[in-house]
């Protein structure tokens, strides 16, 4: 049986012990998590032909902002004592992305009403004009769910995913601040 030392407060599940590890750790999960995440609405657009309305669009820009500030801090952040902060500015950001999938819910629900943006293109001024536009424009309208998986739309599993990896990285400022740098 391995023996493991119970006095050390920064252990690894191997039982090693590692502190800048979970320096490393922290922001590579929130490196993977944004790209998986934006990965799968992206395959979900251009693989599966799924049309994105403007809260969808919306919805992508934390993720986006997360895999920048993640990158930042993997390559350049590691040993800086502003890594807690950066963890928790990623945590705000996905609770923004978060509020921002629950609006998107609450317009498909017919909770409140959606954008201006949801419901199609600017008029024209001709009717040839509208006509064209009409043809030629892809509308996906934020209240109305294109798809769901068990009775849950995308945006719905956007805030559920964007909650809990909210709510780890709040959970991890303090772990990510007690290791040294």
């Amino acid at each position: 049986m391995a023996r493991t030392h119970s006095h050390s407060p920064h252990r690894t599940i191997a039982g090693h012990h590692s502190t800048s590890g979970l320096r490393r750790l922290v922001p590579a999960a929130i490196l993977v998590v944004s790209l998986g995440s934006l990965g799968t609405a992206l395959v979900a657009q251009y693989v599966f032909g799924l049309i994105p309305c403007e809260l969808c669009l919306y919805q992508r820009w934390p993720y986006r902002v997360t895999i920048v500030v993640s990158l930042l801090a993997l390559l350049l952040l590691r040993r800086s004592r502003l890594l807690p902060a950066v963890v928790a500015f990623c945590g705000l950001v996905f609770a923004i992305g978060g509020g921002i999938a629950a609006y998107h819910v609450g317009v498909e629900q017919h909770w409140w009403q959606g954008l201006a943006a949801c419901s199609g293109p600017p008029g024209a001024t001709t009717l040839d004009a509208l006509r064209a536009q009409l043809m030629a424009t892809k509308v996906a309208r934020c209240d109305q769910v294109a798809w769901s998986l068990f009775g849950v739309s995308m945006a719905g599993w956007n805030f559920l995913a964007s909650t809990i990896f909210a709510l780890a990285c709040l959970a991890s400022v303090r772990p990510v601040a007690r290791a040294a740098p």
